[in-house]
């Protein structure tokens, strides 16, 4: 079973992921640009049960983060956790987004990603 780990900017916030994301994806909303600075957030949801972390988090509005360096980390659902895939150690990753969030929202310098569903906002 393939196992990915990552960290927080300062190292405080460490986890780690058993098998593949159930999904990967990008997100152009607002709430995932005012929470990344960017012009979209990358991500990948697993079980729950695959997913285990260390280290002190505060939580803003459902979404996990580092008290010390400010990093996003995670989002904690009933069965899944979103990760941001920015944090883990394997860079450049191999996981490539399926699907897009949220695209009328997307800066039109950003072309769509080639083969992955494209959404205008969240999935049916």
């Amino acid at each position: 079973m393939t196992e990915s780990t990552g960290s927080c900017r300062c190292g405080q916030v460490r986890l780690t992921v058993r098998g593949a994301p159930l999904h990967i994806g990008i997100c152009h909303c607002t709430d995932c640009r005012q929470e990344s600075g960017s012009a979209f957030t990358y991500f990948g949801l697993w079980p729950v049960s695959e997913f285990h972390y260390e280290g002190e988090t505060s939580e803003f509005a459902g979404r996990e983060f580092c008290p010390r360096c400010g990093s996003r980390v995670f989002a904690m659902g009933n069965n899944e956790v979103e990760i941001k895939l920015g944090i883990l150690s394997e860079a450049p990753t191999r996981l490539r987004p399926t699907y897009e969030l949220w695209t009328k929202r997307r800066e039109p310098w950003l072309s769509p990603i080639e083969g992955a569903e494209q959404h205008e906002e969240d999935r049916r």
